[in-house]
């Protein structure tokens, strides 16, 4: 079996089962950066080990699509527009307050919530840095708040395992051309 560990440490493969090196990755103390957005509002943070150290937690209004059609579809269009600039802007300014003065202190840069809303916070310059120690994953989370974000800490830690045997016992495999039984056992049946 090939182990491979990867996200916070540099890529290893080890031969047979490695439990322990498994273990010390997944409980190894992280100080990780969050960075949780969707267009009407954000949530930034740092947490240690899961648990949130510091954070700010903004809402702007940004009004839903409209269906009218003509200059009032416009108008509304330009105005959610501008609101949706404002409420992004507010979230990278809050990102440059409370994630860059800490970035040598983190591990890693954890993003949540929409992805055109964090494509369009890496647009931003100030950003790069952050953008730049940031996981490959986004986590999905609903509207950014402060409960939100105390959750997203403990799901950055989380660790998901993909076992895989590349040479299984013949015995174990179940028999992929057996015909479905007829009638499902009883324990089966709605």
């Amino acid at each position: 079996m090939t182990t491979s560990f990867e996200e916070f440490t540099p890529t290893g493969e080890v031969e047979g089962l490695a439990i322990t090196a498994l273990l010390n990755h997944a409980t190894a103390s992280r100080r990780l950066g969050l960075l949780l957005v969707r267009l009407g509002g954000h949530s930034i943070g740092v947490a240690v080990d899961g648990e949130v150290v510091a954070s700010t937690t903004d809402s702007r209004q940004v009004h839903g699509r409209n269906k009218a059609g003509g200059w009032s579809q416009q108008r509304f269009a330009r105005r959610r527009e501008g609101q949706a600039r404002v409420a992004l802007q507010a979230a990278a300014d809050d990102a440059v307050r409370v994630l860059v003065p800490r970035l040598d202190e983190l591990d890693a840069v954890v993003l949540g919530g929409d992805r055109q809303a964090l494509d369009a916070l890496r647009a931003d310059r100030r950003l790069a840095a952050v953008f730049a120690r940031a996981s490959n994953r986004v986590l999905d989370v609903p509207e950014p708040r402060r409960s939100v974000l105390e959750e997203a800490a403990e799901r950055a830690r989380a660790v998901e395992i993909t076992v895989r045997d590349l040479n299984p016992d013949p015995e174990d495999l179940e028999d992929p051309q057996a015909p479905l039984p007829e009638d499902p056992p009883p324990e089966y049946r709605p």
